[in-house]
Protein backbone atom coordinates (compact mmCIF):
# COMPACT_ATOMS: atom_id res chain seq x y z
CA UNK A 1 0.00 0.00 0.00
CA UNK A 2 2.74 2.58 0.80
CA UNK A 3 4.30 1.94 -2.61
CA UNK A 4 1.00 2.56 -4.39
CA UNK A 5 0.56 5.72 -2.36
CA UNK A 6 3.95 7.01 -3.52
CA UNK A 7 3.23 6.15 -7.13
CA UNK A 8 -0.02 8.05 -6.91
CA UNK A 9 1.45 11.44 -5.97
CA UNK A 10 5.19 11.27 -6.78
CA UNK A 11 4.92 11.74 -10.58
CA UNK A 12 2.60 14.74 -10.16
CA UNK A 13 5.24 16.83 -8.32
CA UNK A 14 7.42 19.36 -10.14
CA UNK A 15 11.18 19.49 -9.62
CA UNK A 16 11.03 22.23 -6.95
CA UNK A 17 8.53 20.23 -4.89
CA UNK A 18 10.63 17.06 -5.24
CA UNK A 19 13.77 18.86 -4.02
CA UNK A 20 11.87 20.42 -1.11
CA UNK A 21 10.44 17.07 -0.02
CA UNK A 22 13.88 15.49 -0.36
CA UNK A 23 15.46 18.15 1.84
CA UNK A 24 12.77 17.75 4.47
CA UNK A 25 13.11 13.97 4.46
CA UNK A 26 16.89 13.73 4.42
CA UNK A 27 18.15 16.88 6.16
CA UNK A 28 17.88 15.40 9.68
CA UNK A 29 19.92 12.39 8.57
CA UNK A 30 22.63 14.59 7.06
CA UNK A 31 22.74 16.81 10.14
CA UNK A 32 23.38 13.80 12.38
CA UNK A 33 26.43 12.57 10.46
CA UNK A 34 29.34 12.76 12.93
CA UNK A 35 32.27 15.00 12.10
CA UNK A 36 35.22 13.14 10.62
CA UNK A 37 37.88 13.21 13.29
CA UNK A 38 40.27 10.70 11.71
CA UNK A 39 43.09 13.26 11.37
CA UNK A 40 42.81 14.18 15.07
CA UNK A 41 42.80 10.50 16.04
CA UNK A 42 45.93 9.82 13.99
CA UNK A 43 47.77 12.92 15.25
CA UNK A 44 47.04 12.08 18.89
CA UNK A 45 48.01 8.42 18.41
CA UNK A 46 51.29 9.41 16.74
CA UNK A 47 52.07 11.77 19.59
CA UNK A 48 51.35 9.08 22.18
CA UNK A 49 53.48 6.63 20.22
CA UNK A 50 56.52 8.88 19.94
CA UNK A 51 56.28 10.57 23.34
CA UNK A 52 55.07 7.86 25.74
CA UNK A 53 54.59 4.43 24.18
CA UNK A 54 56.72 2.74 26.84
CA UNK A 55 55.29 4.55 29.87
CA UNK A 56 51.99 2.78 30.46
CA UNK A 57 48.51 4.27 30.69
CA UNK A 58 49.45 7.19 32.95
CA UNK A 59 52.16 8.37 30.57
CA UNK A 60 49.87 8.09 27.55
CA UNK A 61 47.11 10.03 29.31
CA UNK A 62 49.60 12.61 30.56
CA UNK A 63 50.95 13.56 27.14
CA UNK A 64 47.42 13.45 25.69
CA UNK A 65 46.23 15.78 28.45
CA UNK A 66 48.84 18.33 27.48
CA UNK A 67 47.65 18.26 23.86
CA UNK A 68 43.99 18.64 24.86
CA UNK A 69 44.80 21.39 27.39
CA UNK A 70 46.61 23.29 24.64
CA UNK A 71 43.65 22.90 22.28
CA UNK A 72 41.50 24.61 24.93
CA UNK A 73 44.07 27.38 25.55
CA UNK A 74 43.80 30.42 23.23
CA UNK A 75 47.60 30.76 23.15
CA UNK A 76 47.88 27.58 21.09
CA UNK A 77 46.25 26.23 17.91
CA UNK A 78 42.65 25.07 18.41
CA UNK A 79 42.96 21.60 16.89
CA UNK A 80 44.80 18.47 17.99
CA UNK A 81 46.90 18.31 14.81
CA UNK A 82 47.53 22.05 14.96
CA UNK A 83 48.94 21.71 18.46
CA UNK A 84 51.09 18.68 17.66
CA UNK A 85 52.52 20.10 14.43
CA UNK A 86 53.00 23.64 15.76
CA UNK A 87 56.37 25.14 14.97
CA UNK A 88 58.29 26.99 12.30
CA UNK A 89 58.57 25.50 8.81
CA UNK A 90 60.79 26.07 5.83
CA UNK A 91 60.18 25.44 2.16
CA UNK A 92 61.96 22.55 0.49
CA UNK A 93 64.91 23.60 -1.65
CA UNK A 94 63.39 21.55 -4.49
CA UNK A 95 60.11 23.48 -4.63
CA UNK A 96 61.79 26.84 -3.98
CA UNK A 97 63.31 26.56 -7.44
CA UNK A 98 59.98 26.30 -9.27
CA UNK A 99 57.98 29.36 -10.36
CA UNK A 100 54.63 27.91 -9.23
CA UNK A 101 53.96 28.79 -5.56
CA UNK A 102 51.21 26.14 -5.39
CA UNK A 103 53.70 23.28 -5.59
CA UNK A 104 55.59 24.37 -2.47
CA UNK A 105 56.45 21.70 0.09
CA UNK A 106 57.23 22.74 3.64
CA UNK A 107 59.14 20.90 6.36
CA UNK A 108 59.43 21.62 10.08
CA UNK A 109 62.61 23.36 11.19
CA UNK A 110 64.75 20.75 12.92
CA UNK A 111 64.56 20.81 16.75
CA UNK A 112 62.15 23.78 16.84
CA UNK A 113 58.80 21.99 17.23
CA UNK A 114 56.53 21.68 20.23
CA UNK A 115 56.95 17.90 20.22
CA UNK A 116 60.49 16.82 19.38
CA UNK A 117 59.60 13.68 17.41
CA UNK A 118 57.95 15.76 14.69
CA UNK A 119 61.10 17.69 13.75
CA UNK A 120 63.98 15.46 14.78
CA UNK A 121 64.82 14.58 11.18
CA UNK A 122 63.81 10.93 11.57
CA UNK A 123 60.84 9.10 10.10
CA UNK A 124 57.55 9.60 11.96
CA UNK A 125 56.21 6.25 10.73
CA UNK A 126 55.53 3.95 13.71
CA UNK A 127 57.71 0.84 13.54
CA UNK A 128 55.73 -1.23 16.02
CA UNK A 129 52.39 -1.53 14.23
CA UNK A 130 50.75 -3.55 17.02
CA UNK A 131 51.44 -0.84 19.62
CA UNK A 132 50.38 1.88 17.19
CA UNK A 133 47.06 0.14 16.50
CA UNK A 134 46.41 -0.01 20.26
CA UNK A 135 47.17 3.70 20.53
CA UNK A 136 44.83 4.47 17.64
CA UNK A 137 42.05 2.73 19.59
CA UNK A 138 42.84 4.72 22.75
CA UNK A 139 43.09 7.94 20.74
CA UNK A 140 39.71 7.30 19.10
CA UNK A 141 38.15 6.78 22.54
CA UNK A 142 39.63 10.08 23.73
CA UNK A 143 38.68 12.09 20.63
CA UNK A 144 35.12 10.74 20.50
CA UNK A 145 34.81 11.05 24.28
CA UNK A 146 33.75 7.42 24.78
CA UNK A 147 35.90 7.01 27.90
CA UNK A 148 35.92 9.02 31.10
CA UNK A 149 39.08 11.01 30.46
CA UNK A 150 40.55 12.63 33.55
CA UNK A 151 43.34 15.19 33.24
CA UNK A 152 45.90 13.70 35.60
CA UNK A 153 48.32 16.57 34.88
CA UNK A 154 46.26 19.25 36.64
CA UNK A 155 45.95 21.42 33.54
CA UNK A 156 49.52 21.03 32.25
CA UNK A 157 50.35 22.67 28.93
CA UNK A 158 54.01 21.61 28.86
CA UNK A 159 56.23 18.69 29.78
CA UNK A 160 59.78 17.57 29.29
CA UNK A 161 61.84 14.48 29.91
CA UNK A 162 63.55 14.34 33.29
CA UNK A 163 67.01 14.29 31.71
CA UNK A 164 66.70 17.79 30.16
CA UNK A 165 66.37 21.24 31.75
CA UNK A 166 64.62 23.58 29.30
CA UNK A 167 64.80 27.30 30.06
CA UNK A 168 61.00 27.66 29.86
CA UNK A 169 60.52 25.39 32.90
CA UNK A 170 61.68 28.21 35.19
CA UNK A 171 58.65 30.35 34.28
CA UNK A 172 55.97 27.62 34.36
CA UNK A 173 54.16 26.05 37.32
CA UNK A 174 55.19 22.43 37.92
CA UNK A 175 52.14 20.20 38.37
CA UNK A 176 53.28 16.57 38.48
CA UNK A 177 55.69 13.91 37.33
CA UNK A 178 54.59 10.84 35.38
CA UNK A 179 57.18 8.29 34.35
CA UNK A 180 60.17 10.18 33.00
CA UNK A 181 58.14 13.31 32.17
CA UNK A 182 57.73 16.41 34.33
CA UNK A 183 54.56 18.43 33.66
CA UNK A 184 53.97 22.18 33.90
CA UNK A 185 51.09 24.61 33.56
CA UNK A 186 51.47 27.94 31.77
CA UNK A 187 49.55 30.26 34.05
CA UNK A 188 47.78 33.33 32.71
CA UNK A 189 50.21 36.23 32.99
CA UNK A 190 53.32 34.04 33.26
CA UNK A 191 56.23 34.94 31.03
CA UNK A 192 57.43 32.69 28.31
CA UNK A 193 56.07 31.38 25.09
CA UNK A 194 55.36 27.78 24.21
CA UNK A 195 59.01 26.77 23.83
CA UNK A 196 60.96 29.73 25.23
Amino acid sequence: MPYGFLCGWWPKMNITELVSVGLMLFAPVIADVPEDKSASIECLALNMYHEARGQGSAGLLGVSSVVLNRVKDRRFPDTICGVIYQGPTRESWKTRQTPDPNDATFYPVKHRCQFSWYCDGRSDEPRNKKVYQRLLTISKSIVYNTINFVDITDGATHYHADYVRPAWAKVKTRTTRIGNHIFYRWETGQKGGPVD
